[in-house]
This record gives structure tokens, C-alpha cells and sequence, in this order.
């Protein structure tokens, strides 16, 4: 018995990929295509604005802006790859270093990156930490006229940087030109906030958006050609019915026109009907893939929230399961968010500030919170919890302040107030 159970592995039983994948890798959201569509402008415009780095001259530093999922990583890498191969045919010293700033979000790590990519002993040289910050750019800046090249360097989604560790690295990379002397450095910084510049210092602001464009969001016939495109290498002739491309693109077109949601719709449908072995991916897939996304977003949002939106969530919760009301006012919520409070010993905030964070939790979709008129009483608002309960419960169970809370809610040691019918 203990030899077969040994002798045995999971995956010999799980389908191959067979008759649906034929590159998976394809629709995955790092994966840069040799063509865009329907982006030829703004890679023109990009590619036309560094091209003076190829004559030996200072491209303008550049901030792209666009919402998520409009191609401005992508495009940005693509013609990142395009300057290389350029340079290599044509011997020009030109240097390129992509940074990702919600991972190396701090001055040090992000010149200590910069610093890579003018020579490869960088790190036995530089220590990981422990220097000032004006001793890394120092030593950045020596190993750039060492080189004597230019430098172009993406900083996506800069806003994070910006957020963390406010713009002192920024104040630097923007003014290094003039203290090099042979040696140059350009910028493209790539954001999906529009108002992140409204915290720089004017001279970072102007320096850094010396040329600024903007990504236009897709519409659904412009994502349907992109998943269109990614389909036809991704999958094997006759995997997906004919109406699964439309679907996706229509429903990632009214997510602000978001070509990554679009993909890992496509991909996360496939991957399903993958596993029950179905001949072909259909629309049911499609929509069970949409439900699966939106509730894994449900859980991301819920778990990051700051402990004082938990606590506001968790006695609007309480008093929904306590009392088995679909509604109740900001009073009710108050009155069981002071006991939360009282019971974990968080600093309570006024009524006024959880009415602002009901508003959040509102408009970040886990809360519906309407206001109604009372006729001569005025008006109130009815707040009820926009996703089924059930379907919060394993995500609450996650995060132990939440699940503590709502099991003291079902002893009945949180809600002590009967709430009002309206």
C-alpha cells in the first residue's frame, strides 16, 4: 500500500494543455508583443523624442500618464528593447535601466539600480546600505562620466516612489546633468495618477515633465483586435468559441478600457474549462472567470484597508449578521464601531470621520450606503454590505482583528442596539 501510495504523483492525472494552450506565456500581462495595436502613435512619439540619444545628445525626460492597463509599460519596455538593438548595430554607448518603483521604492535602492547599469561591479563597490544618500549619488555620478554614455531610465509607476519616500531622489536624477560633464541621463517616468506632480517641488515638476503624454484608455473594438492578436499564438485552432474575444473585450472596455483585465479574463477562462477537460472555452467560462477576478479584487481591497476602515467594515458587518437587517444608518454604525474600539482599545474617531470612511468603503464597492429622505425628518443614509456575507466570511477569517471582532459580534459582545427599520 505505501509503495503505490509513493509511486503515485497528482499531476500524472491532471489534462495537458493539449487542444487549448498553445503559449500560455502569451497572455500574460509582462509579455511584450512585437507589435502593438493601435498604439503605433505613441510609440512614434516616444520613439521621436529619445532619438537624439542615438546622434550622442540628451533626450527630454518624459511623463506618461494613463489609466490602468493602456499599454504604457508595455510600450515603454518595447521601445526600451528597440534603443538597445539599435545601439548594438550602430556601436552608440547608450545605457537603459528599467525600474519598477512599488518594488525599489527608496532613494538608495533606486540609485543603487541607476548604478547597475554603468558597470557590473557595482555592488562590490557600493555597499547594499549604510552610506548617505549623497555618498550613493556621488559615487553614481562618477561611475556615469566613467562610462561617458546616456542614460535612459524608466521609473514606473514613479507615483509610488513619490508616495513612500517623497521627491529628494527625484530633485537629484533631475538636476544630475549638471553635474556630470561628459556623461548624460534622461528620464521616462510612468504613472497612472495624473495629480502625483501636485507634491513635487516646481523645479523636480518641471524638469521631469519637460514632454508629457497620455495613454487613452481602449475601447471594446480596440481590445477585441489586441486579444485577437494574443489568441492567435496563444491558442490552438478551434479552442475558444467565436463569441469569448467579444465578451472579454466588451467587459474589460467598461473597466475604464483595461487590456490587462481583458487578458487575464481570457486567460483565467481558458485555465477553467482547461481543468473540466471541456472541448472548448464558451461565455460561461467568461463570466465564471469574472466572478472569480471580482471577488479575489474583493478580498486584496478588503485585506489592505487601514485598521480604522476594518473596524468601520467590521461593525457594519456585525450589525448586518447580528441582526439579520439588509440596512442600517450611520448611528447604528457608529454605536457598534465605539464598542469595536472600546474592546480592542483603538482611539475612536467621530461620527463625522466614519461617515467620511462609510463614503470610501462606498465608492471602493464593498458597501452600498444610500441616502434616503425621512420627508420632514430630513434625510439618512442606509447602509448595507454589497457583497453576500458568505462570500465575506472566508476573507474576514484571513485577517484575525476582523474575524476576532465578528466572532465576538455572533456572542453578542459587539452590538448591543436594537436597529431602526426605516
Amino acid at each position: 500500500m505505501q509503495s503505490r501510495q509513493a509511486s503515485h504523483n497528482v499531476f500524472d492525472t491532471l489534462p495537458g494543455e493539449g487542444h487549448t494552450f498553445r503559449n500560455r506565456e502569451v497572455l500574460s500581462s509582462t509579455y511584450i508583443p512585437e507589435d502593438f495595436p493601435h498604439r503605433n502613435t505613441e510609440i512614434d512619439q516616444v520613439a521621436h523624442i529619445l532619438r537624439p540619444a542615438l546622434e550622442g545628445s540628451r533626450p527630454s525626460n518624459i511623463l506618461i500618464y494613463g489609466q490602468t492597463g493602456t499599454g504604457k509599460t508595455a510600450v515603454a519596455q518595447h521601445i526600451r528593447r528597440q534603443l538597445e538593438a539599435k545601439v548594438s548595430l550602430q556601436g552608440s554607448a547608450i545605457h537603459t535601466a528599467y525600474i519598477n518603483c512599488k518594488q525599489v521604492n527608496t532613494p538608495y535602492g533606486i540609485l543603487a539600480n541607476i548604478g547597475q547599469t554603468y558597470t557590473t561591479d557595482w555592488e562590490d563597490s557600493i555597499p547594499h546600505t549604510g552610506w548617505r544618500l549623497e555618498q550613493v549619488y556621488t559615487a553614481l555620478c562618477r561611475k556615469a562620466e566613467e562610462s561617458g554614455a546616456i542614460a535612459i531610465v524608466v521609473l514606473d509607476e514613479v507615483d509610488a516612489l513619490v508616495k513612500k519616500s517623497g521627491d529628494e531622489v527625484l530633485y537629484h536624477l533631475t538636476g544630475i546633468n549638471s553635474d556630470l560633464g561628459v556623461a548624460r541621463m534622461s528620464l521616462i517616468g510612468i504613472s497612472n495618477d495624473t495629480k502625483f506632480t501636485t507634491f513635487l517641488d516646481p523645479r523636480v515638476k518641471s524638469r521631469l515633465g519637460e514632454e508629457s503624454l497620455v495613454f487613452p484608455p481602449y475601447n471594446a473594438v480596440q481590445l477585441r483586435d489586441i486579444l485577437h492578436q494574443r489568441a492567435e499564438q496563444a491558442f490552438h485552432e478551434g479552442a475558444l468559441d467565436p463569441q469569448v474575444i467579444s465578451l472579454c473585450a466588451s467587459r474589460a472596455a467598461q473597466e475604464h478600457g483595461d487590456a490587462r483585465k481583458a487578458l487575464d479574463l481570457l486567460r483565467i477562462a481558458t485555465e477553467m474549462a482547461e481543468r473540466d477537460s471541456a472541448q472548448r472555452v464558451t461565455i460561461d467560462y467568461v463570466s465564471r472567470a469574472e466572478n472569480m477576478m471580482e471577488q479575489d479584487q474583493v478580498r486584496k481591497v478588503i485585506l489592505q484597508l487601514p485598521l480604522q476602515h476594518k473596524a468601520t467594515l467590521v461593525a457594519i458587518l456585525a450589525n448586518e449578521s447580528q441582526s439579520r437587517l439588509d440596512r442600517q444608518t450611520t448611528g447604528d454604525v457608529y454605536d457598534t464601531y465605539g464598542r469595536v474600539c472600546q474592546r480592542f482599545e483603538l482611539d475612536a474617531l467621530t461620527q463625522r470621520r466614519i461617515g467620511d470612511i462609510i463614503s470610501e468603503l462606498d465608492m471602493q464597492g464593498l458597501i452600498s450606503a444610500r441616502v434616503v429622505s425621512l420627508g420632514r425628518h430630513g434625510r439618512t443614509r442606509l447602509i448595507s454590505t454589497a457583497t453576500a456575507f458568505s462570500e465575506l466570511q472566508p476573507i474576514i477569517a484571513e485577517d484575525s482583528f476582523m474575524s476576532e471582532a465578528l466572532d465576538l459580534a455572533a456572542e453578542g459582545g459587539l452590538v448591543r442596539t436594537q436597529l431602526r427599520l426605516m
